[in-house]
């Protein structure tokens, strides 16, 4: 019930702060809830490659899958406030689904039990670069087994797990998120398959799991404020870490071994992880996995 409470009290910063098209002046003033909708979403792949998708994500849910075939993207929007009805726009390679612009002027009163802004989403297999940016949200997003030949994720204050359930099809020459103040979960991240990683957060609880198989060398480069932030690395793999921090405990759990002042180790064979650790305070935990 805590994390909750902590969590509506982020999300309702972050949709002061946040860019998708939300402004805020007091005094307060209702959002106007309707009947709930349902708009179809199927976008064929461009002709141009690759592609370039971006996904504009107000508040609510955002679930993302593979599952789309030979289209770009296939899924469903359902929303009951009207100014968050999906836009397609759709130039060349470039194909770009947002959420609308919802502009409140006055704090908003919405009853989250009221407000509904879901949207459920299939990805194809088509090589793309996708961005994924989003605002105050609960996520679920699975990107294995897709072709992507980058990523780019941002949001505001989040509660999100992204996973790569499945080796990403191609390479991926860079991986980056950046995140306020969330709970931010991702898994699966040695089956991205990229060439570097930038990791940037504020304040929060962040774990970054590097499970599935490495398959080549890779760059990792992890920023983040007052928070705790878990590194997991499967058992075998080769892995070094140098951390830089202010008032930090670093905390080593399994084989990670203490290699030099602020330098730490994990034996292991083929790819190497090469990650890089700068937090202003709070916790790091390295552990490893089976």
């Amino acid at each position: 019930m805590y994390k909750k409470t902590i969590f509506a009290a982020l999300a309702i910063l972050a949709l002061v702060s946040m860019a998708c098209g939300v402004t805020i002046n007091v005094p307060g003033e209702d959002v106007k809830t309707g009947p709930t909708q349902t708009m179809t979403l199927d976008v064929a792949t461009p002709s141009q490659s690759p592609a370039e998708l971006k996904l504009e994500f107000g508040a609510g849910e955002l679930n993302v899958a593979p599952g789309a075939g030979d289209m770009l993207l296939q899924g469903t929007a359902k929303f009951n406030v009207e100014d968050f009805r999906p836009e397609v726009i759709q130039n060349g390679a470039s194909v770009t689904v947002s959420s609308g612009d919802l502009e409140i002027r006055g704090f908003p009163s919405v009853n989250t039990r009221d407000f509904e802004n879901i949207w459920d989403l299939k990805l194809g297999t088509v090589p793309m670069n996708l961005s994924i940016n989003a605002g105050a949200y609960q996520g679920k997003i699975d990107l294995g087994g897709l072709s992507l030949l980058n990523l780019d994720v941002n949001d505001g204050a989040a509660d999100s797990n992204l996973d790569f359930s499945a080796p990403n099809l191609v390479e991926m020459g860079t991986l980056r998120y950046t995140t306020g103040a969330s709970n931010i979960e991702l898994s699966g991240l040695a089956n991205a398959n990229f060439g570097s990683m930038i990791f940037r957060s504020g304040a929060g609880d962040y774990t970054l799991n590097f499970s599935g198989t490495l398959q080549r060398d890779a760059k990792v480069d992890i920023e983040s404020g007052v928070s705790q932030v878990t590194i997991i690395v499967p058992e075998g793999v080769s892995a070094r870490l140098n951390f830089t921090g202010g008032l930090s405990n670093v905390d080593l759990q399994g084989a990670w071994e203490k290699s030099g002042a602020n330098s730490y180790e994990l034996q292991g064979s083929g790819p190497t992880l090469e990650i890089v650790v700068e937090m202003g305070a709070g916790n790091l935990v390295l552990r490893t996995s089976k």
